[in-house]
């Protein structure tokens, strides 16, 4: 008798905490992050069209694409400290508002230089609404219902891996390349009109101070460490740009380190780092993140510049995984099966899909669509079944009122994951392909330059095999990243439940 007197209560005391507009509130969200997700996709189908229309070499694209990838992930906890403290609604839609500025910068751009500019400053608006959007999700639902809306939250940003690419295609096969970003705009001035009207304002007060120097620290050191690795290439491993800006980056980020440790206010709880679930979901998100950013900076180059499809084309033969990643995550398949098998199994079986996926296109894909397709489903199950698992990890490794801050930390680790996956499979494809081009194009910084120096139809294959070969390199090293941060992760994570 007296157990259904003790739970009746808790049950009829847990209802009225549950926001009853909460599934509207998700859906303000996630259009609120598809803004951010629809740039970084639609951005990977132009790479042709930059490097021949704005005479963009493979080094400008990777800071077109690194620039808010790194200034972003610079901010990120700053963005998510600044959002526990001040309200998490106000930087959402201050967020929105920045990121549809960038965009018209970045569409009327005229110079590579330009765009750039206008990418870094479009990472700043990245920066506060990848925060807030997890953030808010953390604080409106509860722990029975959270795995579910952050698997939905990711479904949204497979939807942008998704539309995307066709979006893209589509405006490139009609349109000029400035209306990639332009896009943006509509669904920006509907999300931040959303975001005013229907989303709660939640806010911590006694919340840290943001960690400007922290994040400046984080921001400089990255950009050295990721500068090195895109100039090795082309500059030579021993350089004094590459030693300079690596060695620069190096110290500081370990000056980042110290600070974070002594600061009154610190953007990053170096504390956090001794918790094994935590670490263990860290290193799975950067290698995710790793081999996802840099796959995807490989594959629209192997579809268009090898096998010769067309920008919407491409969007097309990319599509599949993102929609298998949509179906599993809207039909519930990740969040079911995470408490049955628990996060280390999700995390490596995950991981070991996404490798596998990688492999296949690398090996089965290199002549035809037949392989990569095989391999791109592989690789939308395994994101499916990781992603969610690890957010949700790293989220409840961080106590509530700091949800702007684990946040913050999540989507850092994305955004480096995917700068570095970008400048470190870039860095291996432009080693391989220099290493193997013919003479005739020696020095040529891109595979549309090195065939413009080609001389016979010879000359042209050869330089269309180097080209396809170092792709095949790279999408193998992201694979053995991608697996053996699974397995790393997986087991940090059980050594750290059988400790608890």
């Amino acid at each position: 008798m007296t157990a259904p007197t003790k739970e009746s209560p808790s049950a009829a005391e847990e209802l009225p905490k549950r926001n009853p507009t909460r599934w509207l509130v998700l859906g303000v969200i996630c259009l609120a992050q598809l803004t951010v997700l629809l740039d970084n996709t639609v951005l990977t189908v132009a790479i042709p069209s930059l490097t021949e229309e704005m005479g963009a070499a493979t080094s400008d694209i990777q800071w077109m694409i690194n620039a808010y990838s790194l200034v972003q992930a610079g901010l990120l906890l700053t963005a998510g400290s600044a959002a526990d403290r001040y309200g998490r609604k106000k930087l959402l839609a201050a967020g929105l508002a920045l990121f549809g500025i960038g965009s018209l910068g970045a569409g009327l751009s005229e110079t590579t230089g330009q765009l750039i500019a206008a990418r870094a400053g479009m990472g700043i608006g990245g920066a506060l609404l990848m925060t807030t959007t997890l953030a808010v999700v953390v604080q409106v639902f509860d722990e029975e219902e959270r795995a579910k809306a952050i698997g939905l939250w990711g479904a949204v940003g497979s939807l942008g891996f998704a539309a995307g690419p066709l979006i893209g295609g589509a405006l490139l096969n009609h349109f000029w390349w400035g209306s990639i970003f332009l896009i943006n705009l509509p669904v920006a001035v509907l999300g931040l009109l959303a975001v005013l009207k229907w989303v709660p304002e939640s806010k911590n007060p006694a919340g840290e101070r943001p960690d400007l120097l922290g994040a400046l620290l984080s921001t400089v050191g990255m950009t050295g460490v990721t500068f090195a690795i895109i100039s090795g290439p082309g500059e030579g491993w021993t350089s004094a740009q590459v030693l300079v800006s690596g060695g620069v980056g190096v110290v500081v980020l370990a000056a980042f380190a110290v600070w974070e440790r002594r600061a009154p206010y610190p953007m990053l709880d170096m504390q956090f780092f001794r918790n094994r679930r935590f670490v263990g979901a860290v290193s799975g998100s950067i290698l995710v993140a790793f081999g996802m950013g840099g796959s995807f900076f490989l594959l629209t180059q192997h579809l268009q510049l090898v096998l010769g499809y067309d920008p919407l084309q491409t969007g097309l033969r990319m599509s599949p995984l993102a929609l298998v990643i949509i179906v599993l995550n809207l039909t519930g398949v990740g969040a079911r099966l995470l408490p049955k098998v628990g996060t280390p199994v999700s995390i490596a079986g995950g991981m070991g899909l996404l490798a596998a996926g990688l492999a296949a296109i690398a090996v089965l894909g290199a002549d035809g669509y037949g392989g990569m397709l095989f391999g791109l489903v592989l690789m939308g199950t395994g994101i499916a079944l990781s992603m969610p698992a690890m957010a949700t990890a790293i989220m409840s490794a961080i106590p509530p009122e700091k949800a702007g801050v684990g946040a913050g930390l999540n989507g850092t680790l994305q955004e480096c994951g995917n700068g570095l996956g970008v400048a470190v499979l870039g860095a291996v494809l432009n080693s391989r392909f220099a290493a193997l081009i013919p003479a005739v194009a020696a020095g040529a910084g891109s595979l549309p330059a090195a065939l413009a120096e080609a001389r016979t139809d010879a000359d042209r294959v050869a330089i269309a095999d180097a080209f396809a070969t170092g792709v095949h390199t790279s999408q193998l090293v992201g694979a053995a990243a991608v697996l053996a941060g699974g397995l790393t992760a997986a087991l940090l994570l059980r050594r750290a439940e059988r400790a608890q």
